[in-house]
C-alpha cells in the first residue's frame, strides 16, 4: 500500500504540477497588476466591514474559517519537512508560492462568490459550483467534488489528528488513541451545530492561536537577531546556488517549497473558496481580497515564524535524496523532519517547555483545520446531494466518517497519513488550477468592476448582468434596494 501511495505521489507531484502552480500564480499576478500589493489597504478595510446574516457569515468569520484551514499542521510539521528534505532554500519557494498564489487565491475566492447558491438557508459555493456554472461542465464539477470529499473528508484529517496525537504523547504522555477519541468527540459537538457554529468557533480560536505562536517566534527572532543576515543568506544560497555542495538540493528546495507552500496556504487548492462563498458581502471582489490576506497571514507570518525559529537556532537536519545530510544538528541525532525541530527551537527560549508549547500550538492549529475540513467536505456533499430528499442524513454520515478518520489517523503512522494527504492535495490542485484558468475572464472582470466603482467613490455592489456573466442567479435575486450603490 505504501509503495502504491508513493507511486501516486510521484505521478501527481511531477514537475508539471510544480510549473502549473507557479505559472498560474504568475499569470494572474501580472494579469491583475499585482493586486496582492496594490490593494492591501482594501483587504484590511473589508476584513471587518460586513456583518453576518441569516444566510451567510461575516467577512471576518469567513476569513477565520479559511485561515483555520490554512493554518494547521503544515505550519509546524510541514515547514519542518520542507527544510528537512528541501533545505533552507525551500523557505524561499514557500514565500514565492504564497506571493504568487495570492493571485490564484483572489480568483478562486471571487469566483466562489460569483457562482454561490443558497441551500438549506445558507450560502454554498466553491470550485464545484463555478466549474458547473462558469465552465458549463457538470461531470468536471462532480469529479472535483468527489476528489474534495475524498481529500478533506478522508485523507487530510489524518494528518491533523496524527500531529495532535504525536505531540500530546511526546509532551504529556497521552496515548494517541485517547487523543484521537477526545479530538473527535470535541469536534462532533461543533460540527453537529452547523456552519454558523463553525464560523463563530473559528472566529475565536484562530486569532488567539496565531498571535500566541507569533509572539514566541518574535522573541526567538530578537534573541538571535545577530544571526538574521546569515540565515537570509543561507536561504537564498540554498534556493539558487549552483555549487556542487548544493546542486542536488536545489530541485528538492523548489519541489518541497512549492508542495508544502500549497499545503499550508491552500492557494489554488480550491478549499479557501468554499469558506469565501459563505460570506455575506455586496461584491465578490471584497471576499476575494480578504482571502488573499489570509494567505499572507498563513505563509508570510506563521510559516515564516516557524522557519526562522528553526533556522536561527539551528534546530534542523537536511537530508539529501540518498539519506546523507547537508546540515546536521548533533542534538537531533539524525532525527527525521518533524515537529521536534520546532520543539527544540522553542526550548532555546523556554528550556524544558518547548515540547509542551508546540504540542498546545499544534492542538489549536490542527483542530481549527479539522473544523474547516468538515465544512469543505459538507459543502461538496451538499453539492452532489442537493436534489436528494435525505440530504441531512447524508450530512450526518459525512460527519461520522470524518470523526472515525480522525481516530484512525491518530493511531496511524505519520509517513502514511502525510503521503495520503499529498495525494489528495495534488489531485485537487490539478483540477482547480485548470478550472480557474478557464474562468480567467470572469475572475478578472470582478476586480475591474470593483476598482471602477471604488474610483467613483462608491461602495461596490455586484451586478452580474452588467458584466455579461451568466448563471450567477443568486445575485440576480438579491433585492434592488440591497444592491443600490452607496457613496462612501
Amino acid at each position: 500500500m505504501t509503495q502504491i501511495i508513493n507511486l501516486l505521489n510521484q505521478i501527481i507531484w511531477s514537475k508539471a504540477l510544480i510549473y502549473l502552480s507557479l505559472g498560474t500564480g504568475i499569470y494572474f499576478t501580472f494579469s491583475m497588476k499585482f493586486p496582492q500589493v496594490r490593494l492591501i489597504k482594501n483587504m484590511l478595510d473589508h476584513l471587518f466591514a460586513s456583518d453576518d446574516s441569516a444566510k451567510g457569515v461575516s467577512s471576518f468569520q469567513s476569513f477565520a474559517m479559511a485561515l483555520g484551514g490554512r493554518v494547521g499542521t503544515g505550519n509546524i510539521a510541514g515547514v519542518a519537512s520542507a527544510i528537512g528534505f528541501g533545505g533552507p532554500g525551500a523557505v524561499f519557494w514557500m514565500w514565492i508560492i504564497a506571493f504568487l498564489g495570492a493571485g490564484s487565491a483572489y480568483i478562486e475566492s471571487a469566483l466562489a462568490q460569483v457562482y454561490k447558491e443558497e441551500a438549506d438557508g445558507q450560502y454554498r459555493g466553491g470550485p464545484q459550483y463555478y466549474i458547473e456554472k462558469g465552465i458549463g461542465s457538470k461531470p468536471f464539477a462532480i469529479l472535483f467534488a468527489i476528489s474534495a470529499i475524498a481529500s478533506v473528508g478522508f485523507f487530510l484529517p489524518g494528518i491533523q489528528a496524527n500531529s495532535i496525537a504525536t505531540a500530546m504523547d511526546s509532551a504529556f504522555g497521552i496515548p494517541p488513541v485517547v487523543s484521537g477519541i477526545t479530538t473527535a468527540s470535541t469536534l462532533a459537538i461543533i460540527v453537529f451545530g452547523g456552519v454558523k457554529r463553525i464560523g463563530k468557533t473559528a472566529q475565536i480560536l484562530v486569532p488567539f492561536m496565531a498571535i500566541a505562536y507569533i509572539i514566541v517566534a518574535i522573541a526567538i527572532f530578537i534573541l538571535n537577531i545577530d544571526k538574521v543576515p546569515e540565515i537570509f543568506s543561507m536561504i537564498i544560497i540554498n534556493a539558487f546556488s549552483t555549487k556542487a555542495a548544493f546542486g542536488a538540493i536545489i530541485g528538492q528546495a523548489i519541489s518541497w517549497g512549492v508542495k508544502r507552500g500549497i499545503y499550508s496556504s491552500e492557494a489554488g487548492l480550491g478549499t479557501g473558496p468554499m469558506a469565501a462563498a459563505a460570506a455575506e458581502v455586496s461584491h465578490p471582489a471584497k471576499q476575494g481580497l480578504v482571502q488573499v490576506f489570509s494567505v499572507y497571514i498563513d505563509t508570510l507570518f506563521v510559516c515564516s515564524a516557524t522557519a526562522f525559529m528553526i533556522l536561527l537556532t539551528g534546530s534542523f537536519n537536511t537530508f539529501f535524496p540518498d539519506g546523507s545530510m547537508l546540515y546536521s544538528n548533533p542534538v537531533l541525532s539524525g532525527a527525521e523532519p518533524s515537529p521536534v525541530y520546532t520543539q527544540l527551537a522553542v526550548d532555546t527560549l523556554m528550556p524544558g517547555f518547548g515540547s509542551k508549547f508546540v504540542a498546545i500550538a499544534l492542538l489549536f492549529f490542527a483542530f481549527t483545520t479539522l473544523l474547516a475540513y468538515y465544512y469543505y467536505a459538507e459543502s461538496n456533499v451538499a453539492y452532489i446531494t442537493k436534489k436528494m430528499k435525505n440530504q441531512k442524513n447524508i450530512f450526518n454520515i459525512t460527519r461520522i466518517i470524518l470523526l472515525i478518520m480522525i481516530i484512525i489517523g491518530s493511531v496511524n503512522s505519520a509517513s502514511t497519513v502525510w503521503a495520503l494527504g499529498d495525494v489528495g492535495i495534488g489531485i485537487m490542485s490539478w483540477l482547480n488550477l485548470v478550472a480557474i484558468i478557464l474562468l480567467t475572464k470572469t475572475g478578472i472582470a470582478t476586480l475591474k468592476d470593483y476598482e471602477e466603482q471604488k474610483a467613483k467613490g462608491l461602495d461596490p455592489v455586484f451586478d452580474p448582468s452588467k458584466l455579461g456573466i451568466k448563471n450567477a442567479n443568486l445575485w440576480i435575486e438579491i433585492s434592488d434596494v440591497e444592491r443600490l450603490p452607496k457613496v462612501n
